[in-house]
């Protein structure tokens, strides 16, 4: 019992829930302004901070401020490693969780239309779509994750096409973090700029995708709404007509009865 799917997806809540709270307790964005320790320093400091970074995402710690927190404290170079690798880290984590705790329990409950076709995207064309997720970010980090999980995507894709589609904002953000304390420089202008940009261009192609998937939501072989109406038009205008045929029938009678006595002399 203790592990059936309902167990385990109350398992991956609590886990979740446990994060949200320990994030919210330890804060760890203060390192935006507090620094990093100072016992910690070289390789050995970014990759203590990518572990961190990995572990931060999967508990709901927004990317980008772990994004501009590495380029601050590290540079554009080593801040872009180290929030590289904590990107992968943290999606793999994630696509863990969800798929050994939360993919039993949540795929029948996978019926909406936007939901079904999520699913299936990433079920059929798993690295390209998630690499376009993470090229344009409009969807949150770890919605993305426990969605692919949830989906019957396989994990190296998945990783694969993390790594890739992270590549271009998150150097944006860490040039954007790295050059934080001059905002007029080329450099953060241009960062910046990629940022808005890439934002803009998430928002564009989810309409689209949203106004696609509203357009196509009938299941095939099924007739619209105003279809409907219309075919059902016929049989409403087609009741008026029983009773004149009725009176028709009255009408054969009448006849009949006037016809009576002549049939009666024949």
């Amino acid at each position: 019992m203790l592990l059936s799917p309902k167990a385990r997806l109350t398992y991956l809540a609590v886990i979740l829930l446990s994060a949200g709270v320990s994030v919210l307790l330890f804060e760890p964005q203060r390192l935006l302004s507090a620094g990093w320790p100072p016992q910690l320093s070289g390789a050995g400091a970014v990759l203590v901070f990518g572990l961190a970074y990995g572990v931060c995402t999967a508990a709901l710690v927004p990317r980008p401020i772990l994004n501009l927190a590495a380029g601050a404290l590290f540079g554009t170079q080593a801040g872009f490693a180290a929030a590289l690798g904590g990107t992968v880290l943290g999606a793999g984590l994630s696509f863990a969780l969800g798929r050994a705790l939360g993919q039993e329990a949540l795929r029948p409950y996978v019926r909406g239309r936007w939901l079904k076709a999520a699913d299936g995207q990433l079920s059929r064309h798993g690295f390209r779509s998630m690499l376009a997720i993470r090229l344009f970010p409009g969807m949150p980090f770890v919605v993305a994750n426990y969605a692919a999980a949830v989906s019957r995507m396989r994990c190296l894709p998945f990783l694969l096409a993390t790594a890739l589609g992270s590549v271009p904002n998150t150097v944006a953000y860490v040039v954007a973090g790295s050059r934080a304390t001059s905002p007029t420089s080329p450099a953060f202008l241009v960062s910046t700029g990629f940022i808005v940009v890439s934002a803009l261009a998430a928002a564009v192609v989810g309409w689209r995708k949203r106004h696609r998937l509203t357009g196509a939501g009938a299941p095939p072989g099924s007739k619209p709404k105003l279809e409907a109406e219309e075919a059902a038009q016929p049989k409403l205008e087609a009741e008026p007509e029983v009773v004149p045929a009725g009176a028709g029938a009255g009408a054969g009678a009448k006849a009949g009865v006037t016809a009576g006595p002549g049939a009666s002399g024949s």
